[in-house]
């Protein structure tokens, strides 16, 4: 997929993204979600390695909605790389289910001994992800498990900010650039509160529901017991404010399941759950270009 790299600030690190592949060389293994931060970098490895030296791998779970999973195949498919879908089974795992504030540490040790099979299957010389820079100063235990086990994060390691990645992405020709972020859904439930399958049916259901009733793209309705908590994006918070729509979106919820539904007036920002916990758990420290 051809790519003019005109004069802007995203351009130069771009290019260094794919001489960062060149230098690893393949095969390469990428985790890959369908979001925009793992669709640069599986572009551009698929730039500098070929596609047939570029390995997607991509989670069939509950814990992800569906529509992530079509994201994946439709981006993959377009860049013409291996898109290797594995089967994963999180509600299986107590450390998961149970809901610990170190949930997502245990998740990731999961996954990455699958994403070590495939690589170690189709021979490939490192496994990489889509973390960014900006992702480093927040509470993510996960990403400590990826360098645990080795997995690299070029886009980290190049200092790509998040408007830097939409930007390569734009650039790339990419349909998901300006695709809104999207974790998985057991963070809308509280910690220490059992994650079920229902309630991520439920969760997934919601978030439909909000976003066809308001036209919000960003979305995350927060399950609280009998509350659903709404956050939608900063700037989206005036799609709610009107009286058919409050009344609607809270009909449609409570058919869900809920008794109360409310909106959370400070809007969608993550790791809203992650609020009251004294453990931050910020990953600068242990990363090292």
């Amino acid at each position: 997929m051809p790519v003019a790299y005109e004069s802007d600030p995203a351009t130069e690190k771009l290019a260094k993204l794919e001489e960062w592949f060149k230098a690893v060389g393949g095969p390469v293994v990428v985790a890959f979600s369908g979001g925009v931060d793992s669709s640069v970098v599986l572009a551009a490895a698929a730039r500098a390695l070929g596609p047939s030296q570029v390995y997607a791998v991509t989670a069939d779970s509950p814990i992800h909605p569906r529509s992530e999973l079509e994201w994946a195949k439709r981006v993959a498919a377009l860049l013409g790389v291996n898109h290797v879908i594995i089967t994963t089974s999180e509600l299986e795992d107590e450390n998961f289910a149970s809901n610990p504030p170190l949930r997502c540490y245990y998740c990731k040790k999961a996954m990455v001994q699958q994403l070590k099979s495939v690589a170690e299957r189709v021979g490939a010389k490192v496994v990489v992800d889509g973390t960014n820079s900006e992702d480093l100063g927040g509470r993510r235990p996960g990403y400590l498990a990826l360098r645990e086990e080795g997995v690299r994060s070029p886009l980290a390691e190049l200092g790509f900010t998040k408007s830097e990645v939409r930007r390569a992405a734009k650039l790339l020709g990419l349909p998901n650039w300006d695709k809104p972020p999207m974790a998985c859904l057991a963070t809308r439930i509280p910690y220490g509160q059992r994650i079920t399958l229902e309630r991520l049916k439920r969760i997934e259901a919601a978030e439909e529901a909000v976003r066809a009733l308001t036209g919000a793209r960003q979305v995350r309705v927060r399950d609280h017991g009998d509350i659903a908590r709404i956050e939608v994006g900063r700037g989206e918070r005036r799609l709610l404010f009107s009286e058919e729509v409050m009344d609607e979106v809270a009909r449609r919820l409570k058919q869900l399941g809920w008794r109360y539904v409310a909106l959370d007036l400070e809007g969608y920002r993550s790791g809203s759950m992650d609020e009251g916990l004294a453990d931050k758990l910020s990953p600068k420290a242990q990363h090292a270009v």
